[in-house]
């Protein structure tokens, strides 16, 4: 685990941010920017399938998003059934598969339903591993994961004294997968919103001042050669991963 980081990082996770600036500085409605914001999308998943990353996670709409105004969020729920409806084929045609992380509770049924058969019809695919973080906080997945726990004890189906962190990592949403290696931020904002909390703890950190819909393959590639730099130490000095390595 203590070693380089590798060329290529296996999974990226990004908080696409600045749709919204990005349509009010060309004086358009947000609901522009969003839909600008799916073409970014497109070229980040086309770019990371060209430099072999196996996993991409996308936040697309957190907990706290709700509390944006109803007529913005309208927008965004119907762009994306639109997107899942658009981009079904091409998903399935290159062997890429979509998965949605989040409470889906709040959710439209119509909306529910379009997410679920795309998750069935991509199943099977293992080129890259897509996952949409929608109505999504890290404090919910951390709060579910430890519920789910509880609910084992309370049943008799584990111990306290059995969950470790290998135990509540395995209940998170992506607790079948392997954690980031490389966190991408853009918009200029240094922080992390409520996005992988648990997963995070030792995700190299990428920040960009671009707007969502202005972040190419250039940025993206920057983001990635900067990774590819960086020595990994996961808590380890630099003497013991090169002892390592």
């Amino acid at each position: 685990m203590s070693t380089p980081a590798a060329t290529v990082p296996r999974h990226v996770a990004i908080i696409m941010d600045g749709n919204g600036r990005w349509a009010q500085r060309r004086g358009l409605p947000r609901a522009a920017g969003h839909r600008a914001g799916v073409k970014a999308v497109k070229a980040v998943v086309r770019h990371s399938v060209q430099r072999g990353v196996r996993t991409v996670t996308l936040f697309a709409f957190s907990s706290e998003n709700w509390r944006r105004p109803s007529e913005e969020v309208g927008v965004l729920m119907q762009l994306f059934i639109e997107a899942l409806q658009r981009e079904i084929g091409d998903l399935v045609a290159n062997d890429i598969r979509l998965r949605f992380i989040g409470d889906r509770s709040g959710l439209s049924e119509r909306l529910r339903e379009s997410m679920l058969e795309a998750e069935q019809r991509t199943a099977g695919n293992t080129r890259l591993d897509i996952n949409v973080a929608v109505s999504y906080g890290g404090r919910w997945d951390i709060l579910s994961a430890a519920r789910a726990l509880a609910s084992e004890v309370q049943q008799g189906l584990r111990t306290p004294e059995s969950i470790d962190e290998a135990a509540l990592a395995g209940r998170l949403s992506l607790g079948d997968q392997p954690e980031p290696d490389l966190f991408i931020r853009t918009g200029g904002d240094h922080r992390i919103s409520n996005f992988l909390l648990w997963n995070l703890a030792y995700t190299e950190l990428w920040f960009s001042d671009l707007l969502w819909p202005d972040f190419d393959e250039k940025a993206y590639d920057e983001a990635i050669d900067d990774y590819s730099s960086r020595e990994r130490r996961f808590g380890l000095t630099s003497s013991q991963v090169r002892g390592a390595s």
